[in-house]
């Protein structure tokens, strides 16, 4: 199911202004304009897609997602994507991608084996030969959920002036390597506050290889942040490149 913060529609109007873009939209977009045919699952409001386009990408971008409400502003943004309705379990493709990429921690809403496994065996199948598989998640190791509370709230202005507060607060303590927590926005153009719940799984080096290896794919380089550090036990992210075994 999808989060409501994605499926709904004005509170998915708010998601590139909390998530302004980083220096991990700027690592992908290297690659990207690097690839010639491009995979982006969870592609979102499509802002990676839309910004390697106007950057002058003249390769195939193709994007999907399975919240309508963040693909009608990708549409928006730049029609000539390839902007598709689903996940990696209802659309398939055969080698037709040089690159697949999940940003914005998209890899974390897999939260059952069985999902994970489906999931990577779709990328894999994906990808052409010699192409790359690129995604991030949040080291467990730096116990991110411990900053999701509700004194860390964000002040957001609307058109109207009117001001919306968004603040995160964990539901349940991390059971085995799954946090659950709610995203909460209130603001005069609601009439109570607006909750998200989401559940996200916090995998760490060892088992993230675990399940790529069991999908044919090969870890080929790994790093602990967007900068290419070495990925160490404070490394807030664990982002990983993958090719497919040979």
């Amino acid at each position: 199911m999808v989060d409501r913060s994605f499926a709904d529609l004005p509170l998915a109007a708010w998601y590139d202004r909390l998530h302004p873009w980083g220096p991990g939209d700027d690592f992908c977009l290297d690659l990207v304009m690097s690839a010639r045919a491009v995979l982006d699952v969870g592609c979102g409001t499509g802002r990676l897609l839309s910004g390697a386009r106007r950057a002058g990408h003249t390769g195939r971008l193709m994007g999907i997602d399975p919240a309508a409400a963040m693909l009608v502003q990708a549409r928006r943004r730049e029609p000539s994507v390839e902007w598709a309705l689903g996940d990696l379990r209802t659309l398939e493709w055969r080698g037709e991608f040089d690159l697949v990429v999940m940003t914005g921690h998209a890899f974390q809403v897999l939260v059952h084996d069985e999902e994970l496994g489906l999931a990577l065996a779709a990328v894999r199948a994906a990808l052409a030969a010699g192409g790359r598989f690129v995604f991030e998640t949040r080291n467990p190791a730096a116990l991110a959920w411990e900053t999701w509370t509700p004194d860390r709230e964000r002040r957001l202005t609307d058109p109207d002036g009117g001001v919306v507060r968004v603040w995160h607060e964990v539901e349940t303590a991390p059971v085995t390597d799954r946090v659950t927590f709610t995203e909460t926005f209130e603001g005069e153009c609601w009439p109570h506050p607006q909750v998200s719940r989401s559940t996200l799984r916090f995998l760490d080096e060892d088992a993230l290889t675990g399940f790529l290896t069991g999908a044919g794919l090969t870890v080929v380089e790994r790093y602990g942040d967007w900068d290419r550090s070495p990925l160490a036990p404070a490394s807030p992210e664990i982002i990983t490149v993958a090719r497919p075994t040979r």
